[in-house]
């Protein structure tokens, strides 16, 4: 082999190269790597000046390649001492927030890549002859031709206390003000949910701080408890509420163990409601606690449908470390449909309501990483709250039912009873929650054993009560027992409009 020779390989994007009459010591042996088909930018750093000697090579055995031993010869420094080699491609065709690319032949699904211009994007159809890209961000600076550049990194978001307190974009990127991220690791946002051997029975209450949650559709830490409903009925109430009301909880903590840290998910809500929502957290002191990660409506598709694996990522560092965390997504609903935009982009067949086939899969795989871990791994938990917007109180639609047969329960609130002044406007006969009394103390379990029974008669009884007034003892002392046990479950409750 001739003087000059290098390592050439897509799976390294960083190594030395020796020649005769450089500043390093040439080796005595030379290794050649034939690359794939592709297009590769070398770029040759300079080790002494400030200005980086670059240049572009096709790869070897294309019609304009050029090889690395005839560079070296005749036009490089003579103080370069490495090279960097990316693989590359070229956009095909982009629109819509979709880019075709060329020439990624390396990539892998969900792998970050970078365009000319700055922008990012993540690779989701992997095709014989182009790789689909969805583009984080707008596509008018992306046109015909233009260089991709592979990361080699899958999405990652930063995880850690050091999150705490601050508001982030669905890729981890801080959007409060507030400068950098100070110290954190970085986890990825798609890993596997724990297996069944590290899970551990939900049994510790988590406490919402709502009588009528606590009293009739209690929740355990590592529990899935859909809240769902139709708009305005207050189901971002319930959560907030619940976060807010962890203070008190968390005050009276004696181990960080006890401790309950929140993550908030916006998916696809107005930047108005979500600075509401950090003003409410923080004169509520309650920032302290909570990770707020934003992808509101003005931002693109794919940050809604990445927000809320991203603050699951956040979660898990604390469910992996012992520790007790409790995520909230609002809503899933626009998570489905920022998904669909993007699978029918990308020419995906649709299926039930145009949604892509593997519409459950985007749900399941995501809350199920919401577990309680067992004691020989950490006896840590992440508590799931997932919100779905239905339509006219219809539950039987596609994404209600998906969602329902995923969770381990479900809260439905109802207009009706949100209009009669009932709040939270919790339906006791469809509401349920299948971890059940496990999750309840001693104590509440004695005093809330029948009460959801007697409060499903109290409606049985209530509704048949409007047609005549005469009614018996029995039945009327039902009647005032049941009003008395709605007004007690009322809560006062924080208003998001």
């Amino acid at each position: 082999m001739t003087t000059g020779s290098s390592v050439y390989s897509t799976s390294i994007h960083h190594f030395e190269l020796y020649t005769e009459g450089f500043s390093v010591p040439a080796p005595s042996t030379y290794t050649s790597v034939e690359a794939p088909k592709g297009e590769f930018g070398v770029f040759l750093v300079s080790n002494g000046s400030n200005r980086p000697y670059r240049r572009k090579i096709r790869a070897p055995g294309s019609a304009h390649s050029q090889g690395l031993d005839s560079m070296s010869k005749h036009h490089m420094p003579a103080d370069v001492v490495t090279i960097i080699v990316d693989e590359i491609g070229r956009v095909v065709s982009v629109g819509d927030g979709i880019a075709r690319v060329y020439g990624l032949n390396e990539i892998q699904a969900g792998e970050l890549v970078e365009f000319a211009s700055g922008v990012k994007g993540i690779a989701l159809n992997l095709e014989n002859e182009n790789v689909g890209i969805v583009v984080f961000g707008s596509d008018t600076s992306i046109k015909e031709g233009d260089l991709v550049k592979r990361t080699g990194s899958i999405v990652d978001v930063p995880a850690g206390k050091a999150m705490l307190g601050r508001v982030v974009d669905g890729l981890g990127v801080p959007i409060d003000g507030r400068g950098a991220l100070s110290d954190h690791e970085r986890r990825r946002v798609e890993v596997k949910a724990p297996g069944i051997i590290e899970r551990k029975s939900v049994h510790e209450p988590m406490q919402t701080g709502l009588k009528a949650v606590d009293s009739l559709v209690p929740i355990g830490r590592g529990q899935r408890e859909l809240i769902i409903g139709d708009r305005q009925t207050g189901k971002t109430a319930i959560a907030i509420d619940t976060i807010l009301n962890q203070k008190q909880m968390n005050s009276r903590a004696t181990s960080e163990s006890e401790t309950l840290y929140c993550v908030y998910v916006a998916i696809g809500q107005k930047r108005s409601t979500v600075a509401q929502l950090v003003q409410i957290l923080s004169e509520a002191n309650a920032l302290e606690y909570s990770i707020l990660v934003a992808a509101t409506a003005s931002d693109p598709a794919p940050l809604q449908f990445l927000a809320p694996y991203s603050g699951c990522a956040m979660g898990e560092y604390f469910r992996d470390n012992g520790m007790h965390a409790l995520i909230i997504y609002d809503d899933l609903s626009k998570q489905a449909v920022a998904y669909r935009q993007m699978s029918l982009l990308l020419r995906r067949p649709p299926g039930r309501e145009a949604f892509p086939g593997d519409v459950f899969y985007l749900h399941s795989r995501l809350l199920e990483r919401a577990a309680k871990r067992s004691d020989q791994t950490g006896a840590g938990s992440l508590t799931a709250l997932p919100v779905i917007e239905t339509q006219a109180g219809d539950v039987s639609a596609y994404i209600p039912t998906n969602v329902i047969s995923i969770t381990d329960g479900q809260i439905c609130l109802e207009t009706e009873l949100f209009y009669r002044g009932i709040r939270p406007a919790i339906n006791v006969g469809l509401s349920v929650s299948r971890v059940g009394s496990a999750a309840q103390l001693k104590a509440m379990k004695q005093v809330c054993g029948s009460l959801k029974l007697e409060l499903a008669q109290y409606r049985e009884v209530a509704a048949f009560a409007q047609f005549g007034s005469d009614l018996d003892a029995a039945t009327q002392a039902l009647l005032n027992r049941g009003a008395r046990l709605t007004e007690l479950s009322m809560d006062s409750v924080i208003e998001c409009h």
